[in-house]
């Protein structure tokens, strides 16, 4: 997707900056990487050693920062606004973007109820607002607003950066559809086999039939040209040779029979 491409390059653009910097200098740039219109991942840069040894000093509240951004919610970030630093409007804006993001994840149906609440919003015009201006046109979902179901179906949502160890999760539930992938295909097969025994049976079956009806047609045919003789002799008619030899046979012993012996 565009939205991705276009990411990469600033991911990339980060990442080379933050490895030249330390301290005092790489807050700034949190700061930018957080607040960017066009970044929604972030852990990459988080695996930056220099932004790692942030850790422990008096600037490790940035790293949780960034760290919110990369998994965390508005809601979050509400729960423990006493523990990180203020942050400014645009930032607001990029945490309420993800936020709508990670409820993609979940459903593809979102209640407009669901995100006044998790988005912290008045009211339902300045939540379509918020999902067509800052959502939708900036290709991070597609979907349809149901102004009158109050709901947003969801068509499309950019990936967020996995949870740690949510990777594995990932690769067990791959695993499972692939097996049942596999077994559907079994199944698959095994019906079409049945279909294509079914299909020759049928085939037999209908030149068997094919076979009986032309000789129903025979019989017929040759017992209205008979004038009434039953089928038997009908059979007889069709098997003729050895009936008429039977016949003459017959007629010769009988012959020789009504000779008189000769003194």
């Amino acid at each position: 997707m565009e939205i991705e491409q276009k990411q990469a390059q600033v991911i990339e653009h980060f990442v080379k900056q933050a490895s030249t910097l330390q301290g005092s200098s790489l807050v700034s740039l949190i700061v930018q990487v957080t607040s960017h219109s066009s970044l929604f991942a972030f852990s990459e840069i988080l695996a930056v050693p220099s932004v790692l040894e942030l850790q422990g000093t008096d600037y490790a509240v940035y790293i949780d920062l960034l760290r919110l951004f990369a998994h965390g919610t508005w809601s979050d970030y509400k729960s423990n606004a006493s523990l990180l630093p203020p942050l400014t409007p645009d930032q607001i804006t990029k945490l309420k973007q993800l936020t709508v993001l990670s409820l993609a994840e979940i459903n593809k149906v979102l209640s407009y109820d669901q995100l006044l609440e998790q988005l912290d919003l008045s009211n339902v015009r300045e939540l379509e607002d918020f999902l067509i201006n800052e959502c939708m046109y900036a290709g991070i979902v597609k979907g349809k607003l149901d102004h009158l179901r109050r709901s947003f179906e969801v068509q499309f949502a950019a990936g967020r950066d996995l949870r740690p160890g949510q990777l594995g999760n990932i690769i067990q539930t791959l695993d499972d559809w692939l097996n049942t992938t596999d077994n559907v295909l079994l199944t698959i097969e095994e019906k079409i086999k049945w279909a294509d025994k079914k299909c020759a049976l049928n085939t037999i079956h209908q030149k068997q039939k094919a076979v009986k009806d032309k000789v129903d047609e025979v019989k017929k045919s040759l017992f209205n040209r008979q004038g009434g003789r039953d089928f038997q002799a009908l059979d007889d008619v069709l098997f003729g040779e050895t009936a008429g030899l039977m016949d003459y046979e017959e007629d010769r012993t009988r012959t020789k029979r009504r000779r008189s012996p000769i003194y």
